[in-house]
């Protein structure tokens, strides 16, 4: 079976279902008007015969009985009919004509003026519409009949030359109107999903307005209390990591003050160490849990600029690193993103390939169908295909072979997905056929 391509989108879908009733419409309505002209052509062709034939017979037999044939002779050459007098009625090889058509052909001959006793006697009808030619017997009083032959011209109900214009401009202005019409009323979807993409990458997004029919104004009304309470959630969240990281590293900071009083050395360093580590856990953690791209307004930055940036920073940091960081891509690339979201993430990504790989190789593609992708690669062991999904959940580390003595608490990657999600992008991994890995970060332009 065929199967007929459907639109994706809803305005798509709605134009084509209101165009093709709009064609089935215009398909009836068109049979109608040819059914309704038909009809009117055929009376009035019928009524012009009649006319026609009855003016013949009074012609005929209003004439003297010598010359009546000359008449009708003559006649027969000026009337495009043929017209014959004869004793007998007309019995050709013609069906009878319906006897409505009989009755209308009666009916129209009366109209034409003439004495009473000069009337058809009788009457006989061959042939009609189907046969393609009429065939009338008229009895005059003396008793002859005047036969009458005529051919029906096909009825023709587009015979305007300028339906077909009308037609055509009438169908493009309706179909324009719908068009108009139903991308007039599917718009506020198209403007509610830009509304949820854009909260979904900032919070703090302005809210819809609740203008507009009774149905999109308590849409926009739900959404807007939505992106409210959302709003409130985070907010809340953020001040109480806050407060708890507050509240940790207070007592964390009495505790190695009270480590340096300590008079074992060997137990003063391990616990200085201990609290070291446990501060470390604890900032990763509401960095974490404290999203970054709450109060930071989204604005116009180029990226090549932040990555340089961040290579520069990361080889001041570690001096023995600075040849193995490169850089390949255009020398200007502006973008619409948050500057320390995105340079927080390129910087983890750029430290784990340092840590684990040894080296890190930034590509920057130009961007396609609006997205663009940057990529960080090393030379590492690469991670097991079963564990690439799993070290994006928090607190999960590699394999041993890749963070053996490099610390972290397992929130690096974690903290880069939150941050591209945000920015409606997002980042993988994948393990180099030569060896290293890969990881891609994608973000709208």
């Amino acid at each position: 079976m065929i199967q007929w391509p459907w639109p994706r989108s809803l305005a798509a879908r709605t134009a084509v279902l209101l165009l093709a009733a709009l064609t089935v419409v215009q398909v009836a309505g068109l049979t109608i008007h040819a059914l309704d002209r038909v009809d009117l052509q055929r009376l009035a062709q019928l009524h012009d015969i009649a006319l026609r034939a009855i003016s013949v017979y009074r012609s005929v037999a209003m004439a003297d009985a010598d010359r009546r044939l000359a008449i009708a002779d003559e006649l027969d050459r000026t009337e495009e009919a043929t017209i014959t007098l004869s004793d007998l009625p007309p019995h050709g090889d013609l069906a009878p004509t319906p006897l409505l058509v009989q009755r209308q052909l009666r009916a129209d001959m009366l109209l034409v003026p003439m004495p009473l006793n000069r009337r058809p006697r009788d009457y006989v009808f061959l042939g009609g519409v189907g046969e393609g030619r009429l065939e009338l017997g008229l009895r005059m009083p003396e008793g002859q009949w005047l036969d009458i032959v005529m051919l029906l011209p096909p009825l023709r109900p587009w015979h305007s030359s300028t339906f077909l214009i009308a037609f055509m401009v009438m169908t493009g202005a309706a179909a324009m109107l719908t068009l108009w019409a139903v991308r007039r009323l599917t718009s506020p979807v198209a403007t509610l999903a830009a509304a949820a993409e854009a909260l979904g990458r900032d919070v703090n997004a302005p809210p819809l307005p609740e203008t507009g029919p009774t149905e999109i104004a308590t849409a926009a009304k739900a959404f807007n209390t939505m992106a409210g309470r959302i709003r409130r959630f985070v907010q809340d969240r953020t001040f109480m990591l806050s407060a708890i990281g507050h509240d940790l590293r207070t007592p964390i900071t009495r505790l190695k003050l009270r480590a340096e009083f300590m008079d074992d050395d060997e137990q003063r360093e391990k616990m200085l160490a201990d609290l070291d580590q446990l501060e470390a856990m604890v900032s990763a953690t509401l960095a974490f849990g404290r999203d970054v791209t709450v109060d930071e307004r989204a604005t116009r930055v180029d990226l090549v600029a932040l990555t340089r940036t961040v290579l520069d920073e990361t080889a001041d940091a570690h001096p023995d690193a600075e040849a193995l960081l490169t850089y390949e891509g255009p020398d200007t690339l502006p973008v619409r993103a948050r500057p320390v979201a995105i340079k927080r993430a390129l910087t983890n990504l750029v430290m784990n390939a340092i840590n684990y790989g040894g080296n890190a190789r930034v590509r920057l593609t130009p961007p396609q169908d609006g997205v663009v992708l940057l990529t960080v690669e090393d030379d590492g062991p690469g991670i097991p295909p079963h564990e690439i999904e799993r070290v994006f959940q928090p607190f999960q580390r590699g394999e041993a072979s890749r963070n053996s003595e490099t610390g972290g608490v397992g929130l690096g990657l974690p903290i880069v997905r939150n941050i591209m999600r945000a920015h409606g992008g997002d980042v993988t991994l994948a393990n180099r056929p030569g060896g290293g890995l890969t990881a891609s970060m994608t973000l709208p332009q």
